[in-house]
């Protein structure tokens, strides 16, 4: 794994916003406790109502420490605490939080916010290049680092005429009918790809294919008022933004399987539901977010048989590295390894964790590829090309960054 570190990394997935309103929170060790460990708290037993005050700064941080301690006994061999440990010891200076020691963290996290943060700990720590992010809008500032992927909601959600008027359009002036709606996404396309937008996201579901007869017929009722069932409609919209995506050479990336939080319905993003979609759209490229866990085999079966799909290891590592480590292990046998993108920390606000998240990822392929090589099925400088290629080479091409 030592050799990795001197990796250049690129990111291939954050939710990561401009450092201004990072550096703008008030920020405590609490803050090393956000986005995905609430999910290991509340399954753990705490209730909602605490971890809201867990992560209120208006809060005593004695109170605050009171309500987490007993949940952070029994959730912190999870994966996502690895990751805020990891970051806990690298930036902050402790193994572990204690009675005594997590008010002096709060301090070192407080003092430690403050501009150039992104470059301590992306660029310095974790050799990141860029971090392709996804905020839903495209950043206004830090664009050397933050290249932006839009959701593929803002073309396609559209159930009535002030969903229309949310974009800025004219019901009938602007917009009198499908084709001029179609006029619209590619305009809107072109635009973002001069801004420096790389691609286009969206949640697995099933899309059906409809008819331009029927979707025309959908959005003239549109154009009169809210669609009852806006499904068929949405479905030939995905369908045109596939297109429109593709002509300028954007990959499409999707959210397969596990959901952040509690109480979601995971099988709603099954990655097996976009068989038809990747069947229809043969020059479009997929990339299949989070390994579709938990249908890591299915997710590489789809890699495997569909030329126009890769497979992305964000968030894997830090939901269960276990099950990366063995999907990793299947995929070998099954995907030719330029189809695979090993790293994306998706986080936002507590960036430190990215760099936690990234050790896991190192540990996770060099477990992989060095069980490979003690095997004898490839030599050791085969492996390390391979690991550049997961970490660097792959996310590169795919979505042909000018780096």
């Amino acid at each position: 794994m030592s050799e990795f570190e001197g990796f250049t990394i690129i990111d291939a997935h954050e939710h990561l916003p401009p450092e201004r309103e990072r550096v703008s929170r008030r920020v405590d060790v609490f803050t090393m406790f956000t986005h995905y460990t609430s999910t290991d708290l509340i399954t753990a037993g705490m209730s909602r109502e605490d971890y809201e005050k867990i992560i209120d700064p208006e809060q005593p941080l004695e109170e605050r420490w009171r309500l987490f301690k007993p949940y952070y006994k029994v959730a912190r061999y999870t994966s996502y605490f690895r990751a805020a440990r990891i970051a806990l010891r690298e930036f902050y200076g402790v193994e572990d939080l204690t009675d005594e020691n997590y008010l002096e963290v709060s301090r070192r996290v407080r003092e430690a916010n403050k501009p150039g943060i992104y470059e301590r700990v992306l660029r310095d720590k974790c050799r990141i290049k860029v971090v392709l992010t996804q905020i839903g809008r495209i950043p206004e500032e830090d664009r050397e680092l933050l290249v932006p992927i839009l959701p593929m909601r803002l073309l396609t959600d559209v159930s009535k005429p002030s969903d229309l008027e949310a974009k800025g359009l004219k019901p009938r002036i602007d917009v009198s009918n499908l084709g001029d709606y179609v006029a619209y996404m590619k305009e809107r396309v072109e635009r973002w790809r001069r801004e420096g937008v790389v691609g286009l996201k969206f949640l697995a579901r099933r899309v059906e294919e409809v008819s331009q007869e029927k979707a025309e017929r959908l959005f003239d009722r549109l154009l009169e008022g809210e669609l009852m069932e806006p499904k068929p409609l949405w479905d030939y919209l995905v369908d045109k933004a596939v297109d429109v995506a593709s002509e300028v050479g954007w990959p499409i990336s999707v959210h397969t399987g596990i959901l952040a939080g509690n109480w979601g319905d995971f099988t709603a993003t099954r990655p097996t539901l976009l068989i038809p979609l990747v069947k229809r759209h043969r020059e479009a490229k997929f990339d299949v977010y989070h390994a579709g866990i938990p249908w890591v085999r299915e997710a590489g079966i789809l890699g495997k048989s569909f030329p126009n799909v890769w497979l992305n290891l964000c968030w894997c590592h830090i939901v269960s590295q276990e099950m990366t480590c063995s999907a990793l292990t299947e995929w070998l046998d099954l995907v030719p390894v330029n189809k695979i993108i090993g790293f994306g920390g998706d986080y936002n606000v507590p960036v430190e964790k990215v760099y936690g998240h990234l050790v896991m990822a190192r540990e996770d392929i060099a477990r992989v590829l060095a069980d490979r090589v003690s095997r004898g099925l490839m030599n050791r400088e085969e492996a390390l090309e391979i690991a550049h290629m997961w970490f660097y080479d792959n996310p590169k091409e795919l979505y042909r960054l000018n780096v």
